[in-house]
């Protein structure tokens, strides 16, 4: 085959190419080690010797050629968009959605609660869950012999040598921030405090070692029990709705004194007796009470200056009685047939 017909064939082949994977095909067959370009080369110690030369030449302008026209189509394939192939694409079928995701239930609770505080004038404070057995347990007036306070109640972290410091614990309850925020600000004071809590109770339908509680406790002169029950009938028809009702029963908690269980009327049954609330008409829902002197003198503060209240709840519970949930450990199992629900 001489140049000349090599180059018609290059000039015409080259035209018809489309795609990345014949322009190769095209370049190997003519530019590779094999390929024609390589066998012209081949063919120069045959030729006389004053020939060679001119050949050489022609060869070379040859594979310039080439290479000039591989690079044009290259740039020509770059930019012509890929088309599929038929048969390959149904263009015609739906994309594939992308899941949004959105709060936890618990996190939902939360903020709900938090922004019914806030409304009333609350700040919110977040606290460490290692926290220190002065802060969890001494500086809220509960004593060396309280149960909670034993090696099976909560859990004690051994971190180095402790023997010169105060014991370590994942907290028992969010409390502790109670403490925390008396000892470094001046009242008035109204702050909730929302939080991780850590107890080693055994997992069941309504019990985790893990949970999640609000604190929220308010300081100042002149704050009464009334105040208390003011605030709280406020933050339970916010949550469960206005037609409910509300009672404190007389309890006992070591960092409030007077201290009330809170109770509202079962939002199933009316208040007329179920299986949820027992057959009983009221559904507990937290803990509260006046601050205990012994808290104030801990925290530096005159206990005949100022007063306070204190309640604490659980966020799971909350969610429980609004939702109608029945067994706490679905909260924390990462189901997301139950989670799309919220």
């Amino acid at each position: 085959m001489d140049i000349e017909t090599i180059k018609t064939q290059v000039d015409s082949e080259i035209e018809n190419i489309n795609s990345a994977e014949k322009l190769e095909d095209f370049r190997v067959r003519f530019l590779g080690r094999k390929g024609i370009i390589a066998q012209l080369t081949s063919r120069i110690p045959s030729f006389p010797q004053g020939e060679r030369a001119a050949f050489g030449q022609q060869v070379n302008a040859l594979k310039n050629k080439i290479l000039s026209l591989v690079e044009e189509k290259q740039k020509f394939i770059a930019t012509v968009p890929t088309q599929p192939q038929v048969g390959l694409y149904d263009i015609s079928m739906p994309g594939i959605a992308q899941d949004l995701g959105h709060l936890h239930p618990i996190t939902q609770v939360i903020d709900e609660i938090c922004t019914i505080f806030n409304r009333m004038g609350f700040s919110v404070v977040e606290g460490p869950e290692i926290e220190t057995e002065y802060n969890n347990f001494t500086g809220l007036n509960i004593p060396l012999e309280h149960p909670s306070r034993d090696v099976f109640d909560t859990f004690y972290l051994k971190l180095g040598d402790r023997s010169n410091t105060q014991h370590l614990l994942l907290r028992s309850h969010t409390s502790p921030v109670q403490i925390r925020v008396m000892k470094s600000r001046k009242p008035p004071l109204a702050v909730v405090v929302p939080g991780r809590v850590y107890r080693p109770d055994a997992a069941d339908a309504s019990h985790s070692f893990m949970f999640h509680q609000i604190e929220g406790f308010m300081v100042d002169e002149n704050i009464r029990f009334s105040d208390l029950k003011g605030v709280l009938a406020v933050f339970a028809k916010a949550v469960f709705g206005k037609d409910i009702r509300m009672r404190f029963r007389p309890h006992f908690f070591p960092f409030t004194e007077p201290s009330a269980e809170v109770d509202i009327s079962c939002i199933i049954c009316k208040g007329k007796g179920c299986s949820v609330c027992g057959r009983k008409g009221w559904l507990e829902i937290l803990g509260s009470g006046m601050i205990h002197p012994n808290v104030f003198k801990h925290v530096g503060y005159g206990p005949k200056k100022y007063t306070g209240f204190a309640f604490g709840l659980g966020i799971e519970r909350i969610a429980m009685l609004k939702y109608g949930i029945d067994d706490i450990r679905l909260f924390f199992e990462n189901d997301l047939r139950f989670l799309r629900q919220f």
